[in-house]
């Protein structure tokens, strides 16, 4: 079994609130878009404390092909952001965010503060660098800053690539990447997805629809992402 799909499994094992209140560790989140980038960085995903099946689709095909039911878990507001920033604002907890650009993360920290009284929100900034010197430098001062959550949306890889390095430079908290939930949010509103797009698995389509620039990936996947995970069950690699 490759050491992706045992990472999805392990965390299947336990509840978001559980990591909540261990307090620590990082966790990014795969589709069957982002798997697919995933299978070329297997060194990068497997630094991680965990990986979330972040579609309906990917729970399917791993219970098809594994045996194993997984629960679908996204960082967005059908799913785990709500407990994520739920416990943040009860327990007086800290977040910091790094994602999209500028004028949606504060867009973004509006709504979310609106949303969720009591959500401190100590530090957040655009998720764009011009070098790897910048980026580790962003890496020490929110070590410094000690933010109990930080969450990350840059874009696959780029925010794996970065929660990486915040915890390799000392971060001690619990962090999360987010994808583009930062940059949905930022819409003065925080349910992105209509109840009946949610209800009936639609969430793919929805954002397909939302957001032309997805239509290229979610046909990519449907059409590549069989035949590797297919591959890879073979394989074990």
């Amino acid at each position: 079994m490759s050491p992706i799909i045992n990472k999805i499994l392990s965390m299947d094992q336990q509840s978001v609130e559980q990591s909540l209140k261990a307090g620590k560790g990082i966790y990014t989140f795969l589709n069957p878009v982002s798997y697919l980038d995933a299978l070329k960085h297997k060194e990068l995903f497997s630094s991680f404390d965990g990986i979330y099946a972040d579609g309906g689709l990917l729970a399917k095909a791993i219970k098809m092909l594994y045996g194993k039911s997984v629960k679908r878990r996204s960082f967005d507001m059908t799913s785990l952001a709500p407990v994520v920033f739920s416990f943040a604002a009860k327990n007086q907890k800290t977040v910091a965010i790094v994602a999209t650009k500028q004028e949606m993360v504060e867009k973004a920290v509006k709504t979310l503060q609106g949303n969720y009284p009591g959500l401190n929100i100590s530090y957040f900034r655009n998720g764009y660098f011009s070098s790897d010197a910048e980026m580790n430098a962003e890496a020490q001062k929110i070590v410094g800053l000690h933010p109990d959550i930080l969450i990350v949306g840059m874009g696959i890889i780029k925010q794996e690539e970065f929660l990486l390095k915040v915890r390799d430079a000392g971060f001690q908290g619990i962090g999360y990447t987010c994808g583009g939930f930062i940059h949905q949010t930022a819409q003065d509103k925080v349910d992105y997805y209509p109840e009946w797009v949610d209800k009936h698995g639609l969430r793919f389509v929805y954002r397909m629809y939302k957001e032309p620039h997805t239509r290229k990936r979610y046909a990519k996947a449907a059409f590549v992402f069989p035949v590797k995970f297919l591959w890879e069950k073979a394989t074990g690699k």
